[in-house]
């Protein structure tokens, strides 16, 4: 099944940078986010970001815990990114942590897209299985 909508993003909340060496920076980022479309409710993300002397060059892991209703199902469940930009060159995974649903939502697998639109509005595409 593929659920579609779009999620604002608030609260961001960098920690000071662990590790800042020779140009490189490790820090931790927190966030939340509210959905809206198939997927109803809020999520809250945990990022590790590294960035380089190079803009374009920089990524992340996080975990995010979204919490609500999917297709009219509630429960939560749990996503992990893997995040990387090389020289502008953009990847992204977003997955489900096998047996991380909850509720009506136990069993949940899958994978996220993430767009960002020219006026920075966000959308989401979720092709998943229950």
């Amino acid at each position: 099944m593929t659920a579609k909508g779009t999620f604002e993003t608030a609260d961001w909340t960098p920690q000071p940078p662990y590790d800042d060496r020779d140009g490189v920076t490790l820090g931790v980022v927190t966030l939340t986010k509210t959905f809206a479309g198939d997927l109803t409710g809020t999520s809250l993300v945990t990022m590790l970001v590294a960035t380089t002397p190079v803009e374009e060059s920089r990524s992340y892991v996080a975990l995010e815990r979204f919490e609500g209703t999917l297709d009219g199902r509630s429960g939560s469940f749990v996503v992990q990114h893997d995040a990387t930009s090389d020289n502008g060159e953009q990847g992204l995974r977003i997955r489900v942590v096998a047996d991380s649903g909850t509720g009506e939502l136990r069993g949940i697998r899958g994978e996220m897209d993430i767009v960002i639109g020219p006026d920075g509005g966000h959308s989401y595409t979720f092709d998943y299985t229950l």
